[in-house]
């Protein structure tokens, strides 16, 4: 079974010379009970996970890649390391990162990213409102 997912705030891509970074913010509550327990998300209220893949645009990849991913995550009250879990699908290689937030406050997420197959490390931010879910 596949996590197959319907971004809460919409799929985003943004371009780094021939990559193209894909990324969305998924709620829990979104995820049926046995898909988070099959890739062991936690789901609730106040949960959520940024889906990221990476995919090489010039040379037609439709399939993400793997990268290596490190960054942060933080709003007014708690900061942390980015907890990435790898996930691979057939070809597919993509990037969960499950978080808590604030009811109605801004989350942002700062990281750096090395897609499989350069030298190139790229960096990038995100800044999320998030509502809690009932």
């Amino acid at each position: 079974m596949g996590l197959a997912i319907e971004p809460a705030l919409g799929q985003q891509s943004t371009r780094f010379d021939q990559f193209e970074l894909h990324h969305s913010i998924v709620y829990t509550t979104f995820l049926s009970p046995q898909v988070a327990a099959e890739y062991g998300i936690t789901r609730g209220a106040d949960k959520a996970i940024l889906t990221l893949s990476v995919r090489d645009a010039n040379a037609g990849e439709t399939a993400g890649r793997p990268m290596s991913i490190e960054g942060r995550t933080w709003d007014l009250i708690t900061g942390e390391s980015m907890r990435i879990k790898e996930i691979r699908e057939g070809r597919a290689t993509y990037y969960i990162v499950p978080f808590e937030f604030l009811d109605r406050e801004y989350r942002f997420f700062e990281f750096n990213f090395q897609p499989e197959g350069t030298e190139i490390v790229f960096e990038h931010k995100i800044k999320v409102q998030l509502w809690r879910q009932n």
